[in-house]
């Protein structure tokens, strides 16, 4: 199927490009999401129409991704977790928890799935590097330091 997108996807194009995607995937999640739309001879006439407005709400955000991520490149989140004598944790840090961290310390942009953790959860007493992609360009640099609680 081919779609107009909306807005930046990495991996897949800019503003306004013509794409090939699978029909699985512009129906159920390019489309429902408002990231792409059909491409007819009749949504490129209004997506034309409507580019400008389109490409100044994408810098909207551009800008806002970039104000977050000036504040989250090096900050430490402290996540406390019941760990044993050894320092390996009885479950694990998760992009869910690492996400209710940073809101709980005033990030309220930040939701789980843009919390990217290289080495998957985090399942020891440390400190480990994580990245937080809050826009298609743009990408946050923290720590999360996990500190262990006697069981």
């Amino acid at each position: 199927m081919q779609v107009i997108l909306l807005e930046k996807i990495g991996n897949l194009g800019d503003l306004g490009e013509v794409v090939r995607v699978r029909d699985g995937y512009a129906r159920n999640f390019l489309i429902p999401q408002k990231k792409a739309r059909r491409a007819t001879e009749t949504a490129l006439k209004e997506f034309e129409a409507r580019r400008a407005e389109l490409e100044k709400i994408q810098a909207e955000k551009l800008a806002a991704a970039q104000t977050v991520a000036e504040k989250l490149n090096g900050y430490v989140v402290t996540i406390n977790q019941k760990a044993g004598v050894d320092g390996r944790l009885f479950g694990s840090v998760t992009n869910m928890d690492i996400a209710a961290a940073l809101v709980a310390a005033g990030f309220d942009s930040v939701e789980k799935q843009q919390v990217r953790l290289p080495d998957g959860a985090l399942k020891a007493v440390g400190e480990f590097p994580a990245q937080v992609h809050l826009h298609a360009d743009v990408n946050a640099e923290i720590t999360v330091a996990v500190q262990g609680e006697m069981a």
